[in-house]
């Protein structure tokens, strides 16, 4: 069955093609992703390709904190399950195909491969999350998943004989996708809407900077060049971000959850050439200074809140899995021994492993 649903996949998906070509604003020399360059020898490695839940083009969900908390970081129960039940299905069809991208970069299953682009051309074909989001969590939800299935493709792509028909068709959908997140933070570029200057935008930043090199568009590209300029921007002489100290008893958290979409977003601009890493006077340095500082002493955020900060027993990919491609860069004694001893670096809304 699950051979059978991918072959149905592939087969659908290029026989209804007829959209209209998303890439007008390409430009002659390819968009390029941390993954180009870096083949997988392939293997006849077994692969399991179990058939997932069809994602719909509208998505209804709401957030799990407390309202009546100005700071965003205590969970409501009940709006934590509803959300689950809302939400989950949905992130977990996006899971799943980092999962087999991943484990095609790391075992050459040629059965890992084909799967996940035949998961991804039945996203494309269905539409999925395209549709109308019915809330700032709904279009929260769809960034993640579609910045994280977008890094997927880039990570399949060079090596799956992909046809043009099939590329077109998954980059005109991950472009209209990506334009429902261009619209919400331009809209809410105004006063009192935090989340177009916070960690949100730069996750939105990793969503269309994978999604402008899928579909070779430069200027989706070009706005998550400009995600990343607007953190960085923002980041203190201490290396601290003013939006996330605000965050209560998850401002170190949300200081790490920050700087990795900023990390990614960096290695996509190296992949085209551009040193990211060096605007704003490198002030990313003062924030990777500070958040791994953060993990081992929590000091300077207990003092700048005025609360105990949530710090995790083991450090895993949740904090650090975007350190891998920074310390090749910018060796770190302390964050390579962080690496070194975590049980994971996979991180799903940066679309699994990190860059190699």
């Amino acid at each position: 069955m699950a051979r059978l649903y991918a072959s149905l996949a592939l087969s659908l998906s290029v026989a209804l093609f007829n959209l209209v070509p998303a890439a007008s604003a390409a430009m002659p020399n390819p968009l390029r992703s941390p993954w180009s360059g870096h083949p997988v020898t392939a293997t006849s490695a077994p692969y399991t390709c179990a058939p997932l839940t069809h994602v719909t083009p509208d998505l209804t969900t709401d957030g799990f904190y407390r309202l009546d908390d100005p700071t965003h970081s205590i969970i409501d129960p009940v709006r934590e399950a509803a959300y689950r039940a809302s939400a989950d299905p949905v992130k977990a069809v996006g899971q799943a195909i980092v999962s087999s991208a991943d484990d095609y970069r790391t075992t050459g299953s040629q059965q890992a491969l084909h799967c996940t682009v035949a998961r991804i051309l039945t996203l494309a074909h269905d539409n999925s999350l395209a549709g109308k989001m019915s809330s700032s969590q709904a279009y929260y939800v769809q960034g993640w998943v579609a910045g994280a299935v977008a890094i997927a493709y880039l990570k399949v792509h060079d090596d799956a004989h992909i046809t043009p028909e099939q590329n077109q068709l998954v980059g005109d959908w991950l472009v209209s996708v990506g334009a429902q997140t261009i619209r919400y933070y331009d809209d809410r570029k105004k006063p009192g809407k935090g989340d177009a200057q916070n960690n949100h935008l730069y996750w939105a930043g990793v969503e269309i900077a994978a999604i402008g090199v899928a579909a070779n568009n430069r200027k989706d590209f070009d706005w998550a060049m400009a995600a990343y300029d607007n953190g960085v921007n923002q980041i203190r002489p201490d290396g601290t971000l003013p939006l996330e100290m605000e965050r209560g008893q998850r401002a170190l958290h949300y200081h790490l959850y920050a700087l990795a979409p900023l990390v990614l977003i960096a290695e996509f601009g190296e992949a085209n050439g551009l040193d990211l890493y060096a605007h704003a006077n490198g002030a990313i340095h003062r924030l990777v200074d500070v958040s791994i500082t953060g993990l081992k002493d929590p000091k300077l955020f207990v003092k700048a809140t005025g609360i105990k900060q949530e710090v995790p027993r083991v450090v895993t990919g949740d904090q650090i899995g975007w350190a891998p491609p920074y310390v090749r860069r910018f060796p770190n004694p302390s964050l390579e021994q962080l690496i070194h001893k975590a049980p994971s670096l996979s991180v799903y809304y940066l679309g699994g492993l990190p860059p190699q």
